[in-house]
C-alpha cells in the first residue's frame, strides 16, 4: 500500500461550533486515537486530505503525520469518513494510529476481472458486494481484491469463500455472502413484472 503525508495542527477548541468555522476556511475537523494514545482534535487541509486518500487504495493508504506535536511522524489510516451528503465534500475524519508490526481490520474494494460466459449469454450480472472487510499487516493492505467473473454462467454465483486470499491475509465477512451472481433472462422478466403489480 503506498504511503502519504499529512500535515495536521493539533486544535484545542472542540464543537459544533468550531467545526463549521473550520470547514468555512477550508480545513476538516479530525481527530486522531488508537492504542496508548489519547484522542486528539487536530484540524486538516481540505486539499491535502483529498491528496492524501487519492487514488486507487483511497482510504487505506498508510498516512505518515506531519505536525501536531507528539503526533508527528505516526502512521495512520483513515477509520472513518463523513462527507456532506449533498456536495460531498469530508466534513469529518476519524484517523487511527497503528502500528505497523500489528494486523488492522480494513475494507477493500472488490474489482471484478474477466467478462462473464452467463453475461454474453444475455444474462444480467448482479453485484452484491463491492467490498470485503479483511485482517491484514499495515504494509500488507491491497489496493482492492481480484474476482474472476470469466466462468460464470447464468444462474452462477460467486461467495466469499470462492475468493482467493494470500497467506497472512483473513477475510472478516461471511463466508457464504455472495459477492456476485448472473441473473437469467426469466429472473429478470420476473423481477420487472412483480414491480409493475
Amino acid at each position: 500500500m503506498e504511503q502519504r503525508v499529512l500535515a495536521i495542527e493539533a486544535r484545542d477548541k472542540v464543537g459544533k461550533g468550531v467545526s463549521r468555522r473550520l470547514r468555512s476556511s477550508g480545513l476538516v475537523p479530525a481527530v486522531v486515537y488508537g492504542k496508548g494514545i489519547e484522542p486528539v482534535a487536530v484540524s486538516i487541509d481540505k486539499k491535502e486530505l483529498a491528496a492524501a486518500i487519492a487514488g486507487e487504495g483511497g482510504i487505506n493508504h498508510l498516512i505518515t503525520l506531519k505536525g501536531g506535536g507528539d503526533l508527528d511522524g505516526k502512521i495512520v489510516i483513515v477509520a472513518d469518513l463523513t462527507r456532506d451528503a449533498l456536495k460531498g465534500q469530508p466534513i469529518h475524519v476519524d484517523l487511527h494510529k497503528i502500528n505497523l508490526e500489528e494486523k488492522v481490520k480494513v475494507k477493500v474494494p472488490v474489482s471484478l476481472k474477466g467478462s462473464a460466459i452467463g453475461v454474453k449469454e444475455g444474462g444480467l450480472l448482479d453485484f452484491h458486494m463491492h467490498v470485503l472487510e479483511i485482517e491484514c499487516l499495515p504494509a500488507q493492505i491491497p489496493e482492492h481484491i481480484d474476482v474472476d467473473i470469466t466462468n460464470l454462467k447464468i444462474g452462477g454465483s460467486l461467495h466469499v469463500s470462492d475468493v482467493q486470499i494470500p497467506a497472512g491475509f483473513k477475510v472478516i465477512d461471511e463466508q457464504t455472502a455472495t459477492i456476485v451472481n448472473i441473473l437469467g433472462k426469466a429472473v429478470e422478466a420476473e423481477a420487472a413484472a412483480q414491480e409493475a403489480e
